[in-house]
């Protein structure tokens, strides 16, 4: 008996749908089209902020739910909040100071603000060019406990950011998600916002099966989607260890990896002409 048609793609988008320096190529942007035509739905999920994905909406016609803050914050095409899920109140200052404790900058996204102390921080002006709004520079963290979407380490010192990754997950447990999205990110959220949850949603939404449904992405926090999918993908510039977690590689971003994966293992798989 052969495997279901894959009706739906779920794309992780730095690092996997666009290049290093965060372009959407012509290739990935027709290869997008090509599913659009083959009745293949495709949506994304990601780290950014919503607005740090609304530059996606035209030229990729997505019309399916965008995922943001890793599904902390659920939007359709017009940037409407369908679901939100925030950082527990409690939790908020004292993930701070543990994130702080290791040497890393922080950021808390609130609402739709960028909150941060440091506006000349490793990542602020590449992260600002990236999502195409500015941050606000706050003087301390004190009172922002609610509506918090996200809270995020930033170092280079990736040493660091793997000890306040282990740390982060041993003191809190099951009552946040801590993982890297980047190499100097440590992304915290609720803990049903993660990218698996967004592939259960999306799956309810279109009333698919996980079998029916690909994943592609590069980091690990991309390793709880591709256990929900029956087709996963990993980039070519993923680590060895999210290589490992996907069924299959694709090339690295820099190197059509997206547009490679969408012919190699979603079109075709499908039966659909590449």
């Amino acid at each position: 008996m052969s495997a279901p048609a894959i009706r739906l793609m779920l794309a992780d988008v730095d690092g996997t749908l666009v290049t290093q320096d965060k372009l959407l190529t012509d290739r990935a942007i027709e290869a997008v089209h090509r599913m659009n035509d083959a009745g293949i739905l495709f949506a994304v999920t990601s780290g950014r902020p919503p607005k740090g994905m609304s530059m996606l909406l035209e030229p990729l016609a997505l019309t399916t739910p965008i995922a943001a803050f890793n599904g902390g914050m659920i939007v359709d095409d017009q940037m409407q909040t369908i679901e939100q899920r925030t950082v527990p109140a409690e939790v908020v200052g004292p993930m701070i100071e543990l994130i702080t404790s290791f040497g890393l900058d922080v950021w808390v996204y609130q609402g739709a603000e960028w909150l941060l102390q440091h506006d000349k921080g490793p990542h602020v002006d590449r992260e600002a060019w990236t999502v195409k709004f500015p941050p606000k520079v706050v003087t301390s963290y004190e009172g922002v406990t609610d509506r918090v979407s996200k809270i995020t380490g930033v170092s280079d010192d990736r040493a660091k950011i793997d000890q306040a990754t282990a740390a982060a997950q041993a003191k809190f447990g099951q009552r946040v998600s801590a993982a890297q999205s980047q190499p100097y990110y440590l992304d915290v959220t609720n803990p049903d916002a993660n990218k698996g949850d967004v592939v259960k949603f999306l799956a309810s939404k279109y009333k698919l099966s996980n079998e029916e449904i690909a994943t592609i992405g590069d980091m690990p926090n991309d390793i709880l989607m591709f256990a929900h999918s029956g087709t996963s993908i990993a980039m070519g510039n993923a680590a060895p260890e999210v290589q490992r977690a996907a069924r299959f590689v694709t090339s690295s971003n820099e190197e059509e990896g997206f547009a490679n994966a969408v012919d190699q293992f979603v079109l075709r798989s499908s039966g659909k002409p590449t």
